[in-house]
């Protein structure tokens, strides 16, 4: 399949209670011709497909999950499009024909007389600018969206689900509870006990058992072997074996599971109703994240302020938000003062001060003041947008343990009825009762478990990711969860890093010439350059009032200097290796004040006027407050802490002496940076790289963790595999302690699955009954089956109140 054919979707399905669901769903959908991939994570009960539109459509997608056995629960959205130039019935079919052929699409209703489309369609694959491009191209009108009426399909079919499954656990041990008491009072009863509790039990049990065996037979349709078909099997097996014994068919009136079968039914769906509540609290991050998204904006129109759905915002509108409103797009403020709260993105407590010239993002709150700003990023295009489509990609993902699990599930269900079936012969022709055995039998089916091995690891990333979201650090996937915890080394960019990468002029020493005038000739060749060495002189020169004269011919040396023409005078700026290449003598006198300069921890640039030294211009940055301290606890963690940088030898140990780090790697090129992590790596370290995401990007691709740190609300999303939305190293030492959080809660999570299933089969199948007669009873067979996956989701839900240590702290500070 053609790269650019590719399409990707993710479906929401529901109906899924274990991983043999998943890899159901999966075998489903890949054996469609024209998916190429099909990853299903039940945690978040999405299905991410690859697949080529020219063979498949979405709907198609969805129409083999169900014919699985399973639900479809996207979210639909019904919205009311207005459209002029309809005159005739002839229209109306034209535009419905021409929407409905958009994939996402699910239903179109045009009103010719109200002239509106009332269509519902999935957000998720389809926009109201590709509705509004289709009805233009017809040749009509597309006269805006009135406005939308969202129908949370999700929501909807959870809350019915959970309804449904509580009904049936109170029929369940309403009517099973009472029939275990029976045979031990003495109650008068109309007919004989057997064919009493056979009426009594057999409409609550089609009533709770119901769904079991509607999946366990769809499964078997479909040639799947999961766990509904060994449910089915457990609490079938108990009820037609009491039928059996309650008429002496081949059985005696001794077995009678009545209550047994009605009880254990109960405790499945008392399992999954657990199970489902659980599930539904691990995506409240990707909620509240959501929920953030403004409805409407008010937008300045013909020197009107006119309040529009935000779908109907463009790039370049003026947008007004007035206090306490939420600013509905990403822009850059053009009128007006006011304070934004920017915490829900950034994580920052303290409101940002926005005035003229400084940028706002979609999802922020406006405080206090009128803004006007204009709108540069709408729609998929907003900070916002970016972060849920990250976190949503990356609670899909899934880390290499869990390759692990899913292996042991696809053994698990052969294994678990070879066991069962062994179990019961063994007990049936060693000389117990045929009651013993099928007792073994029916507790063997029910008490097995792959469901705890199935979400061990997804919904611990699904809670993890996004509470790393809502902590101002954005995890792109599960492998670098994983990585992150096997770190070795982390590799620190120096400027704007570890520093504040807004370094300032500290010392000008001319040669020849008066100090002011060397400033202006530097000045004058570095406004053309946006380095942040540039930058300080072109800022102390404005500071010193000196006027910049116009530069020509300018151009850059890799990583060593620039050069230009300035009143027809060849100005050369840069280090001792740019002098050295063009041959301009460095005076001794010079040299030292280049080594005191290098020894204080400054960076010192040569300039030269025609190939002849002019003298040199210190440069300094200050470090983050938070550099010291970070760089000492993640030392702490036993992690090696290297620096890297562009500055010469001298520069960078004083700045390392500062901060504490013993390993420099100096006088790197940008360009090179990537093959010192490489290099790294060639020793066997397991290398994280941060840096600022601008010019780092080859290093941070190539390290085993790239750790992209941000500036608040400006923040390069696609760059690394762990972001940084706030300018602080302490984050990347908070991301990689939530990581290892993560992390140890998934093994925790796959160990109990797995001790739950080596240590509970074996004894639902009479190990120790020999040695201490200790044998289980199916009911209780079935009440440890539903705690073992409750309790995974409760150790993963624990995750949402995690704090890192390095935030911990940072907060206490703070107080």
């Amino acid at each position: 399949m053609a790269e650019e054919s590719k399409k990707k979707a993710e479906i929401k399905i529901s109906g899924m209670h274990c991983a043999s669901c998943a890899l159901n769903v999966e075998k489903s959908l890949k054996d469609l011709e024209g998916v190429e991939d099909a990853q299903v994570n039940i945690g978040t009960e999405k299905a991410t497909v690859e697949y080529d539109p020219e063979k498949l459509k979405v709907t198609e997608l969805e129409n083999a999950i169900e014919n699985a056995g399973y639900g479809v629960a996207n979210e639909k959205v019904i919205l009311v499009l207005r459209i002029g130039g309809m005159t005739c019935v002839m229209c109306v079919k034209a535009i419905e024909d021409a929407l409905r052929k958009l994939e996402g699409i699910n239903d179109v209703n045009v009103n010719l007389t109200a002239e509106k489309a009332y269509v519902t369609y999935d957000p998720q694959i389809i926009t109201v600018t590709e509705m509004k491009n289709a009805i233009e191209d017809l040749g009509y009108q597309y006269l805006g969206a009135e406005g939308e009426e969202f129908e949370n399909l999700e929501e909807e079919i959870r809350a019915r689900d959970l309804k449904d499954k509580r009904n049936r656990i109170l029929v369940g041990f309403g009517f099973g509870i009472p029939l275990m008491i029976l045979p031990y009072v003495d109650v008068p009863l109309p007919i004989s006990m057997p064919y009493f509790m056979l009426v009594v039990s057999i409409l609550p049990f089609i009533y709770v058992s119901y769904p079991i065996f509607a999946a366990g037979f769809r499964s078997l349709k479909h040639k799947n072997l999961d766990m509904d078909v060994m449910y089915s099997m457990g609490i079938g097996v108990a009820y037609a074996a009491s039928v059996l014994g309650t008429f002496s068919i081949i059985l005696t009136q001794q077995f009678l599971f009545y209550e047994t079968a009605l009880i254990l039914a109960a405790f499945l769906a008392l399992g999954r109703y657990l199970e489902a509540r659980a599930k539904g609290q691990t995506s409240t991050a990707i909620k509240k994240l959501i929920g953030l998204q403004a409805k409407t904006a008010t937008v300045i129109r013909n020197d009107e302020e006119i309040e529009i759905p935000i779908e109907e915002v463009q790039m370049g509108d003026t947008v007004v938000v007035k206090p306490g409103e939420k600013i509905p797009a990403d822009g850059e403020v053009v009128n007006g003062e006011s304070y934004v709260d920017e915490s829900a993105i950034t994580g920052e407590p303290i409101p940002a001060f926005k005035n003229a010239g400084k940028t706002v993002v979609g999802g922020t709150i406006n405080q206090n003041g009128i803004l006007r700003f204009r709108a540069l990023k709408i729609g998929k295009d907003t900070v916002l947008s970016q972060i849920i489509k990250l976190v949503e990609n990356a609670q899909g993902s899934r880390p290499p343990v869990q390759r692990i699990a899913d292996k042991a599930v696809s053994y698990f269900i052969p294994t678990v009825l070879t066991i069962a079936i062994a179990a019961f012969l063994f007990w049936y022709f060693t000389g117990s009762t045929l009651l013993f055995a099928l007792t073994v039998l029916i507790s063997i089916l029910v008490i097995a478990c792959p469901c705890a091995l199935g979400l061990a690891s997804p919904t611990a990333i699904t809670v993890g990711i996004g509470r790393g979201a809502e902590l101002g650090i954005l995890i792109k996937n599960g492998e670098a969860l994983e990585i992150s915890e096997k770190l070795t080394t982390i590799v620190f960019d120096k400027t704007g890093t570890l520093t504040k990468g807004k370094p300032e002029v500290t010392d000008v020493d001319a040669v020849g010439i008066d100090d002011l005038e060397l400033l202006k000739l530097a000045a004058s060749v570095e406004k053309n350059s946006q380095h942040p060495l540039a930058e300080a002189v072109v800022k102390k020169a404005h500071e010193k009032n000196i006027k910049i004269e116009t530069s020509e011919n300018f151009d850059t040396f890799g990583g060593k200097g620039v050069k230009a023409v300035v009143n027809d005078k060849e100005v050369i700026i840069g280090n001792r290796t740019l002098f050295k290449d063009r041959n301009i003598e460095i005076s001794k006198e010079t040299e030292e004040k280049l080594s005191k300069f290098e020894n204080e921890g400054k960076t010192a640039v040569l300039i030269a006027t025609d190939n002849s030294l002019s003298g040199s211009i210190a440069i300094a940055d200050t470090l983050k407050e938070t550099t010291k301290d970070a760089i000492e606890r993640l030392k702490k963690t036993g992690l090696k802490v290297v620096m890297i940088t562009g500055d010469n030898e001298r520069t960078a140990n004083a700045i390392a002496k500062q901060v504490g780090i013993e390993n420099v790697i100096a006088e790197v090129l940008p360009q090179d940076k990537s093959e010192e992590v490489k290099r790294l790596q060639e020793e066997g370290e397991v290398v994280a790289f941060v840096g600022d995401g601008i010019n780092d990007a080859p290093a941070l691709a190539q390290s085993d963790v790239g750790i992209a740190i941000g500036s608040g609300t400006d923040v390069a999303i696609e760059s690394g595999e762990i972001v940084l939305i706030k300018n602080d190293i302490m984050d990347a030492l908070a991301g990689i302690q939530l990581s290892k959080k993560v992390m140890g809660r998934i093994k925790q999570n796959l160990f109990w699955a797995f001790a739950y299933n080596v240590i509970l089969i074996p004894v639902a199948a009479g190990a120790l009954y020999p040695f201490f007669g200790i044998t289980f009873r199916p009911e209780f067979a079935g009440l440890a089956m539903a705690l073992s996956s409750v309790s995974v989701l409760t150790l993963s839900l624990l995750l949402k109140g995690y704090i890192p240590p390095a935030k911990k702290e940072k907060v206490e500070l703070i107080e």
